[in-house]
Protein backbone atom coordinates (compact mmCIF):
# COMPACT_ATOMS: atom_id res chain seq x y z
CA UNK A 1 0.00 0.00 0.00
CA UNK A 2 3.08 2.59 0.97
CA UNK A 3 4.32 1.83 -2.09
CA UNK A 4 1.50 2.18 -4.38
CA UNK A 5 1.03 5.73 -2.87
CA UNK A 6 4.13 6.72 -3.51
CA UNK A 7 3.83 5.67 -7.08
CA UNK A 8 1.25 7.52 -7.00
CA UNK A 9 2.66 10.74 -5.69
CA UNK A 10 5.97 10.18 -8.07
CA UNK A 11 3.38 9.33 -11.55
CA UNK A 12 1.35 12.83 -11.05
CA UNK A 13 4.46 15.00 -10.02
CA UNK A 14 6.56 13.70 -13.05
CA UNK A 15 3.07 14.36 -14.82
CA UNK A 16 3.11 18.33 -13.51
CA UNK A 17 6.52 18.85 -14.76
CA UNK A 18 6.06 17.73 -18.01
CA UNK A 19 3.04 20.23 -18.64
CA UNK A 20 5.12 23.09 -16.80
CA UNK A 21 8.07 22.60 -18.80
CA UNK A 22 6.82 24.21 -22.02
CA UNK A 23 9.82 23.70 -24.62
CA UNK A 24 8.26 23.92 -27.91
CA UNK A 25 10.15 25.82 -30.57
CA UNK A 26 7.35 28.61 -30.63
CA UNK A 27 8.14 29.44 -27.13
CA UNK A 28 9.82 32.55 -26.47
CA UNK A 29 12.31 32.76 -23.56
CA UNK A 30 14.02 36.35 -22.74
CA UNK A 31 17.30 37.21 -23.29
CA UNK A 32 19.44 38.32 -20.71
CA UNK A 33 22.55 40.90 -20.62
CA UNK A 34 25.73 39.36 -20.05
CA UNK A 35 26.82 41.53 -17.53
CA UNK A 36 30.30 39.64 -17.23
CA UNK A 37 32.01 37.82 -15.06
CA UNK A 38 30.47 37.90 -10.85
CA UNK A 39 32.11 39.79 -8.40
CA UNK A 40 34.34 38.08 -5.71
CA UNK A 41 32.50 37.01 -2.25
CA UNK A 42 34.31 39.75 0.30
CA UNK A 43 32.37 38.95 3.12
CA UNK A 44 34.71 38.60 6.35
CA UNK A 45 31.78 36.56 8.57
CA UNK A 46 30.39 32.86 7.28
CA UNK A 47 27.99 30.93 9.00
CA UNK A 48 28.82 26.99 8.54
CA UNK A 49 32.42 27.12 7.62
CA UNK A 50 35.96 27.34 8.75
CA UNK A 51 37.37 29.59 6.58
CA UNK A 52 36.06 32.47 3.69
CA UNK A 53 34.43 30.85 0.89
CA UNK A 54 35.89 31.89 -2.63
CA UNK A 55 34.31 31.86 -5.86
CA UNK A 56 37.23 29.74 -7.49
CA UNK A 57 36.70 27.01 -4.79
CA UNK A 58 32.62 26.99 -5.74
CA UNK A 59 33.36 26.45 -9.38
CA UNK A 60 30.95 23.66 -10.97
CA UNK A 61 29.00 23.50 -7.72
CA UNK A 62 25.27 24.87 -7.10
CA UNK A 63 25.41 27.45 -4.46
CA UNK A 64 22.36 29.07 -2.76
CA UNK A 65 23.04 33.00 -1.36
CA UNK A 66 20.41 33.99 1.43
CA UNK A 67 21.43 37.46 2.40
CA UNK A 68 20.29 38.91 5.31
CA UNK A 69 21.42 41.50 7.63
CA UNK A 70 20.79 41.41 11.19
CA UNK A 71 18.51 44.19 13.07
Amino acid sequence: MKYKILTLIMSISLAACSVLSNDSPSSTKPELENVGPAPELTNTTWLNTDQPLRLVDLRGQVVLLEMWTFG
